[in-house]
């Protein structure tokens, strides 16, 4: 890029392992439960034999990880609807990074293109949502909605329709719409708390990705281009559940809830900055209408996955897919074979000046 504007976007680490400065000790569960002595003592023990069962010690922490309540179960906005983006501190003090700025300042040196004509697949970057893209989390929320019920002795709704907008909505709205759980706030704290540890066990004992994402990332890895995973998880869980599934070495760069963003599209972006991809140059691969609106905010392609939402609430991506079973790396290449680095531009409309009628006359002789 040689720009000493934007050195500080750039990065050279991949995927480093976090380290958190302090360990935040969750509160265990409140004293008060509005129970009999009795049942109060069986709850207390029956969760003790789940967490162990699961990993978590006394400290509510799963295999030395604490858990944190984050933005997980809680949509986010789409952001940068106008072109906005994110805040970024420098020495001489903050930096505002939008849409624009990025696809200017991350333009190909003259090195960079010469390379880029030999081998044009490499300028591309590939961003992967973590959310039924890179692994079935719609299992793993519904599995622990089910075990949490059973748990506290509660019914599951066993309607398939009632259960699939429970994997998206947030754990309030669940907890209150769909269970009818009427308790007090900190009993509504206490579950969700629960909530939180069975999905993140589930999540650390997840072996198999996506059905063929492993081979499409053996195809984009032969052809050398960049891939990164966004995620609302913290950054110990996404290493951790990558490592358990093999697919930690196919990602130049992940986006988690350390990385401050806001909203989807701001995962997008910082996620472009991380792979030294301008965003006209990269391809989303996302489940939900939302990515897709975000990742075109972005000047991003958007390659849509059919399952979670039906194919006619996808039409709006660049391209709809039952699976990964169905990419190939030229696909990537007819995205931006009509389009090239302005294909969000607005155009004008050339209208042709027709030329003007002759008018036919008749001659009458009399």
């Amino acid at each position: 890029m040689g720009c000493a504007t934007c050195s500080n976007l750039r990065t050279s680490s991949l995927i480093l392992p976090w380290r958190p400065s302090s360990q935040i000790l969750l509160s265990s569960l409140p004293s008060k439960l509005r129970l009999p002595k009795l049942g109060h003592m069986n709850l207390v023990r029956h969760n003790l034999v789940a967490r162990n069962a699961f990993g978590f010690d006394e400290n509510d922490s799963f295999n030395g990880f604490p858990i944190t309540p984050n933005k997980l179960f809680m949509q986010e906005a789409i952001g940068a609807e106008y072109g906005e983006g994110f805040e970024t501190f420098r020495p001489d003090g903050p930096l505002k990074v939008d849409v624009d700025f990025l696809n200017d300042r991350l333009q190909e040196g003259f090195l960079q293109r010469i390379r880029y004509a030999m081998k044009p697949d490499e300028a591309y970057g590939l961003i992967f949502s973590w959310d039924n893209v890179v692994a079935d989390t719609r299992a793993l929320k519904l599995n622990a909605w089910k075990r949490l019920a059973h748990e506290e002795g509660k019914k599951m709704p066993e309607n398939g329709d009632v259960q699939r907008l429970m994997v998206y909505a947030g754990a309030d709205h669940v907890l209150h719409k769909f269970l009818l759980w009427d308790e007090s706030e900190s009993e509504r704290e206490r579950l969700k708390h629960r909530f939180s540890q069975l999905y993140y066990g589930n999540l650390l004992e997840l072996k198999e990705p996506m059905e063929g994402l492993r081979e499409w990332l053996d195809a984009v890895s032969t052809a050398s281009i960049p891939c990164a995973v966004v995620s609302s998880l913290d950054r110990r869980y996404m290493v951790e559940a990558l490592e358990q599934m093999g697919l930690k070495k196919y990602f130049q760069a992940i986006v988690t809830e350390e990385d401050g963003m806001e909203s989807i599209a701001h995962r997008f972006l910082s996620a472009a900055v991380k792979l030294d991809r301008k965003p006209s140059k990269c391809v989303v691969f996302e489940d939900d209408p939302r990515g897709v609106t975000a990742a075109h905010n972005c000047t991003m392609m958007a390659v849509a996955l059919i399952g979670a939402y039906p194919a006619y609430n996808l039409v709006q991506a660049d391209l709809a897919v039952a699976g990964f079973n169905e990419l190939s790396v030229i696909n990537l290449r007819r995205l931006f074979a009509n389009k090239g680095s302005t294909f969000m531009d607005l155009q004008k409309q050339i209208v042709e000046k027709s030329p003007p009628k002759r008018k036919l006359t008749i001659d009458t002789i009399l």
